[in-house]
């Protein structure tokens, strides 16, 4: 399955090692709110420093718009990784030209060296050929380890594989692994499970899991465009009304397939306080709308769900940063935790309903890449990882 150099493959000692990392993580006041994705990165870091390697870090943050935008520094990510490994940690201000390589060149092995975010310079998302050069002229090998980076042709991630000899780290493996098993071989009953606010985001990616899955259960804002196209009134709910042909495609080709809610909860308004009342499927009546799915559909999920022998999740069932409307969410953590599945999540939300849950060790594998997973659902190639060496 995995036909990618592994950093196993390569003989780090002595040699500068720049390792695409996805160190996107959230930031507030200089405060790291969930670490995941820099956990996930360590057994990489760890086996190159422990193989002699001086390791160079590169990442992108958010979306900066200008490169003074200072609360998109990986700085505190910096400060954060100089917790989680036992070598010195030092931080670049830059991640190309003078400053980025007085300190690549001063890096020892056993150290770890952090560059500025790459998306700091535009060049790095148009794949800028002369960008991947000079991340390239940092080390004497590349590492990608992003996989939330993957599906994107960046100059830090794709480029970057044109000027020195590439692997893949643990991370990359091991997701590609697991996805690609569970779309390609999957234990049956396979059963995907899609969320999230629109259909026009995942058209791919249900198109290709009616072909490989025994069920979709469908849940979240794209619901009321799957029900509105099959004639009900959803009144305020959120529906898509450019993919309402597209839904009607999509539910005659998935007929026994598509599972759609029985029930519903209303809010009278979009409010974290609002009114709520739980309805049978119908017309939603005037001035109500949608806001998550009932407990008869969390019934019906559950038992689908407890047969499975696959699970693959991505996104939330309801609007789950209100509590109220984030019941939904939360109970399809619990029956995915509860199965016997080989049970995969991927997209934010739904890692943040399985962690806040307290279930996440219930769980197969936890995905660190939303967009990559939901790519490689839709049977595409990503980029970042086409752009390594082959075995």
């Amino acid at each position: 399955m995995f036909n990618k150099k592994m950093v196993t493959d390569l003989d780090v000692k002595g040699k500068k090692v720049l390792v695409r990392v996805d160190f996107n993580v959230p930031i507030k006041d200089g405060k790291i709110s969930d670490d995941t994705r820099i956990t996930a990165a360590l057994p990489t870091i760890n086996y190159l420093l422990e193989h002699g390697a001086a390791v160079i870090l590169a990442s992108h943050l958010g979306r900066p718009k200008t490169a003074t935008d200072i609360q998109f520094s990986l700085k505190p990510v910096a400060d954060h990784l100089a917790n989680l490994v036992k070598a010195p940690v030092h931080f670049a201000e830059d991640c190309v030209g003078e400053v980025a390589q007085k300190a690549a060149a001063a890096l020892k092995p056993g150290e770890i060296l952090v560059l500025e975010n790459t998306r700091f310079h535009p060049e790095e998302e148009k794949n800028n050929p002369e960008m991947a050069k000079q991340l390239a002229a940092l080390a004497d090998l590349f590492v990608n380890d992003a996989f939330g980076s993957a599906h994107r042709a960046h100059a830090s991630t794709a480029g970057v594989n044109a000027y020195l000899p590439s692997a893949a780290g643990f991370l990359l493996e091991k997701e590609i692994q697991y996805l690609g098993n569970a779309i390609d071989n999957p234990k049956r009953p396979f059963i995907a499970i899609l969320g999230g606010a629109k259909i026009s985001d995942k058209i791919g990616v249900i198109d290709n899991l009616l072909q490989k899955a025994d069920h979709i259960l469908i849940g979240g804002g794209m619901a009321n465009t799957f029900l509105a196209a099959k004639g009900y009134e959803m009144a305020d709910s959120l529906v898509e009304k450019e993919s309402l042909e597209t839904a009607k495609t999509l539910i005659e080709k998935g007929k026994s397939k598509l599972m759609l809610p029985v029930d519903m909860v209303l809010a009278d308004k979009f409010d974290a306080e609002a009114e709520t009342k739980v309805v049978p499927l119908g017309d939603v009546p005037a001035g109500w709308r949608v806001l998550d799915i009932g407990p008869e559909t969390v019934k019906a999920y559950r038992l689908t769900i407890l047969d499975a022998g696959t699970v693959v999740w991505n996104g939330p069932m309801g609007v789950f940063e209100f509590p109220k409307f984030a019941k939904g969410t939360f109970a399809i953590a619990e029956a995915v935790a509860d199965s016997q599945s080989i049970s995969i999540i991927g997209g934010g939300d739904s890692v943040s309903a399985i962690n806040q849950s307290g279930l996440a060790d219930k769980i197969t594998h936890i995905s660190t890449g939303g967009g990559a997973s939901l790519e490689m659902l839709e049977g595409l190639e990503l980029p970042g990882l086409a752009a390594l060496t082959d075995k």
